[in-house]
């Protein structure tokens, strides 16, 4: 899918990753609306992108359903045809065990993450399916494919992204509609702060931070794998290594990461 011209629609387009995106999607001749709670957030990217109209932005809560499903309308009064759905915005959950969760944090993760992303998937997929070409990308996690203790409850609402954006590839399969599923590793995004919790400890270790992908690669890399039209893009090395080392052993790699984690968490 040539991205040039079209129009896609990119929640948490106000930081990290998604405002990568949005920038990357102009570079690359796009048109694109930016969604974000934060109207801060859409300003920066305004004032980054300087790209007169086109590209808009719309202050909105992705877990309030009735403001998503206004979305449509006012994303096709500015620019026109919708052609493309990036669903980037997520948050993470205090790095506590599940045991230790209150009910609120709970059900925070699971309406932003998985709701939020229903949501927008109901509200925008009557006009993609409209389209001639169109494709949607919904971001899960490598937390989707390998859970992280002290990130439990946030890696079972991005399996179950994964598995709600697979099953879409399936369903429009002989559509006009292409799906893909991305998988980040760590990118160097604000994501702790934006998800209102206290992060754990940096590991003191320079093979930690070249794990790391810059969330402009990241975004490059997304919308490369959306232009070849692929199922799973996996972002990172981090997320290749452990994908692989998971269809392995899940438990080796499980244990894995325990070791890693527990470092991190005391």
């Amino acid at each position: 899918m040539k991205l040039n011209d079209k129009v896609f629609v990119v929640t948490g387009g106000g930081s990290g990753i998604g405002q990568q995106l949005v920038l990357e999607l102009l570079r690359r001749g796009a048109r694109v609306a930016a969604v974000d709670l934060r109207q801060e957030g859409l300003d920066e990217t305004v004032r980054l992108a300087a790209s007169g109209d086109r590209l808009s932005v719309h202050q909105a809560n992705i877990t309030d359903k009735e403001r998503v499903f206004a979305l449509p309308e006012e994303v096709s009064a500015h620019h026109g045809a919708i052609d493309g759905l990036i669903n980037c915005a997520g948050i993470i959950q205090p790095f506590v065990d599940f045991k230790d969760l209150e009910y609120d944090v709970i059900e925070r993760v699971l309406n932003v993450n998985l709701w939020g992303t229903i949501h927008m998937l109901k509200a925008f997929l009557p006009s993609l399916l409209a389209r001639p070409e169109a494709h949607i990308a919904d971001v899960s996690s490598m937390g989707g494919f390998l859970s992280f203790p002290g990130q439990t409850l946030y890696s079972a609402s991005k399996a179950a992204v994964k598995l709600l954006t697979e099953g879409l590839y399936s369903e429009l399969m002989e559509t006009s509609v292409g799906v893909s599923v991305v998988m980040p590793g760590a990118v160097a995004t604000h994501i702790t702060e934006n998800s209102g919790v206290d992060g754990p400890a940096a590991p003191d270790s320079d093979k930690a931070a070249n794990m790391t992908t810059p969330a402009d690669v990241a975004a490059k890399v997304i919308l490369d794998g959306i232009e070849r039209k692929k199922l799973h893009i996996l972002v990172g090395r981090d997320a290749k290594m452990l994908h692989i080392a998971s269809r392995i052993s899940t438990s080796w790699a499980t244990r894995f990461i325990q070791r890693q984690m527990k470092s991190m968490r005391e």
